[in-house]
């Protein structure tokens, strides 16, 4: 069964696939599913595609568009490329999407040093802080887009134990910090003011400017966290420096 989808014009060269009526998970899927075909099938028409929590924004080559498109005249470029799209969308292949899923796992230290909100969190929640890394590491979480700071990757969903709101005031926050903001987590590739919750840090760059492709994580990948100390921290810093 084709899933529920809206495409509409983001002007002259772009335009975008929404699966919002979905539900998230779903919504996710279907995004994830359709960026890999369009990369696939479609990348010599395409400049670039933007995923999100539950849409796909594809930019096309206008000229390529149209030097494709000449033999019908009635058909503007948007109209070409929704064509497309939804030809993709016909398509049936969990299978293949399956088997490019990437798990990536990511090590976390949750010593208080790296860890500013997650005492506070844990009184508020009324569980000891053990339980809440436990249930943080526990999941394997969605990155359903990047955005905000280069590299940065939003997660979900916590469990509702621990899922908590993002603070009133904004702070500085250091390079690698892990944080909750509502039903969401993430990783900050830089340091930045913020105002998530900052339960722990990982010693993995996950935004590197001068690599090929600066940003180590993707819309579509899986995450999943595991505690280290504060020694394996620092001798994975050193290895990695």
């Amino acid at each position: 069964m084709t899933p529920e989808y809206i495409i509409q014009s983001l002007g002259d060269d772009a335009l975008i696939v929404d699966f919002g009526k979905l539900p998230l998970v779903d919504a996710h899927f279907e995004v994830t599913r359709l960026n890999r075909k369009i990369q696939a099938g479609l990348s010599h028409e395409i400049v670039e595609t933007v995923a999100a929590y539950t849409t796909l924004a594809i930019f096309y080559r206008l000229d390529v568009v149209l030097k494709n498109n000449r033999r019908k005249k009635n058909e503007t470029a948007f109209y070409y490329v929704k064509n497309k799209v939804e030809q993709l969308l016909q398509e049936k292949d969990k299978a293949v999407l399956k088997a490019e899923e990437r798990l990536i796992k990511i090590p976390v230290c949750y010593d208080e040093i790296f860890a500013p909100d997650l005492k506070n969190l844990s009184i508020k929640k009324e569980m000891t802080v053990d339980k809440i890394i436990a249930i943080h590491s526990s999941k394997v979480y969605n990155v359903y887009m990047i955005g905000f700071l280069p590299g940065f990757p939003y997660l979900g969903e916590v469990d509702d134990a621990i899922a908590f709101e993002r603070k009133k005031q904004p702070v500085n926050v250091a390079e690698g910090s892990v944080g909750i903001a509502g039903k969401q987590t993430g990783i900050y590739p830089v340091g930045s003011p913020g105002g998530w919750q900052i339960i722990g840090r990982t010693p993995v760059k996950i935004f590197d400017p001068q690599n090929e492709e600066p940003c180590f994580l993707k819309a579509g990948d899986k995450i999943q966290f595991y505690s280290i100390s504060k020694n394996e921290f620092e001798n994975y810093q050193s290895r990695n420096t």
